[in-house]
């Protein structure tokens, strides 16, 4: 209500911005009319006046000419002045008309207003609340990615040979869930555009895609092959993992994804997913430690082997402590924290870490991404 209130207050004072000069009387033009005549006689008797000086020998013939000359054309612009008020006086109405117009006015227009709306609008339609609406427009988004894939679709139709086509065309259909349109497609763009390490990675992932999520022999194939075009290939040795994984091979998952973390830039965007992924295999019984330490340590007794650990932790915890800029072995210590069941020691290390990259807002996103894998995103 207050604000249908509010919106009646701003109508009825748009009204009377528009309407409150029909309401006004008509004496200032009046009075300027009445001027103007004023104006007129006086250039009549100057005019008279001139004439009788010119008989009387009192100014020259020139000199009576250009006053006559002058005096005439103020007569001519008052004269004209006058005609124009009292034109507009004629067609003027009356005050008691404009001031019945302006009633009208500020009495209908309400009732017209509410007369159009209430068959138009809706005014019972419920608030529309932020999310739906964002989701409105993500699905406008998806429709037209939806309509340009059609597109692209029809041009590949009629230029099948178009291997850049495929190339755009096949990460868009896997982001629509279309994983099997998608392996068509990434096929294609091996077919077209030549063996590499990243297409075959490619298909290979829209394979483990369409067989929901399972490495399914066909698609490690496709890894290997990947694999041996480029050993580095991120993708190619995550899937590998997890295809060790299902297999249950969990040591050897833990050992492909060890060597691809050891090998990874510190701001990969992968690395978390892949952490998370060694956490889920037992990868990180001693995530402090170097492949080579871990060999050495295999012959040494229990007591031993959790000892060197935990002097390697703590050797860790204080170098980050003279430099905290090493995101990634704040969240090897954190991680190794947890391992060793020392919650409370992961909470003070993933706190000293967030106080020491503050200031940069990348590593912070980066430890903030690792420390969620983690189970401490608080």
């Amino acid at each position: 209500m207050t604000l249908w209130f509010v919106f009646a207050l701003m109508t009825v004072a748009a009204i009377f911005a528009v309407l409150w000069p029909l309401g006004r009387s008509g004496r200032t033009q009046d009075q300027g009319s009445q001027n103007q005549g004023s104006e007129v006689a006086v250039y009549k008797d100057q005019l008279a006046e001139i004439e009788r000086d010119l008989a009387a020998g009192l100014i020259a013939a020139p000199e009576a000419e250009a006053a006559r000359v002058e005096i005439s054309r103020r007569l001519l612009a008052a004269a004209g002045s006058e005609s124009s008020l009292e034109l507009k006086s004629d067609l003027a109405p009356s005050l008691k008309w404009r001031r019945a117009a302006a009633v009208l006015a500020l009495v209908g227009l309400p009732f017209v207003a509410i007369g159009v709306y209430m068959p138009l609008g809706s005014p019972r339609l419920q608030d529309f609340p932020l999310a739906q609406r964002d989701r409105g427009a993500g699905s406008g988004m998806a429709r037209s990615l939806e309509n340009l894939v059609v597109q692209v679709e029809q041009h590949l139709e009629k230029n099948p040979t178009d291997g850049r086509g495929w190339n755009v065309l096949a990460p868009v259909l896997q982001r629509l869930g279309r994983f099997d349109d998608a392996v068509r497609a990434y096929r294609n763009s091996l077919t077209y555009n030549g063996e590499s390490p990243e297409r075959r990675s490619d298909l290979g992932e829209a394979i483990s895609a369409a067989a929901g999520g399972v490495v399914t022999a066909e698609a490690k194939a496709e890894f290997e092959r990947a694999h041996a075009l480029d050993a580095d290939d991120p993708k190619a040795n995550y899937f590998l993992g997890l295809a060790a994984e299902q297999d249950g091979r969990k040591d050897d998952a833990a050992n492909i994804w060890r060597a691809l973390l050891a090998k990874a830039p510190a701001d990969a965007p992968w690395r978390p997913l892949v952490q998370s992924s060694l956490a889920r295999v037992g990868g990180g019984t001693m995530p402090a430690l170097s492949d080579e330490t871990i060999a050495a340590s295999k012959d040494m007794a229990e007591g031993d082997r959790n000892a060197m650990v935990r002097g390697m932790v703590e050797r860790l915890a204080t170098r980050l402590k003279q430099n905290g800029n090493d995101v990634e072995g704040w969240l090897r210590l954190v991680r190794a924290y947890l391992v060793m069941g020392d919650r409370d020691k992961a909470m003070g290390a993933s706190t000293d870490a967030r106080q020491a990259v503050a200031k940069d807002a990348e590593r912070l996103r980066q430890l903030n991404e690792g420390l969620k894998t983690l189970g401490l995103d608080g």
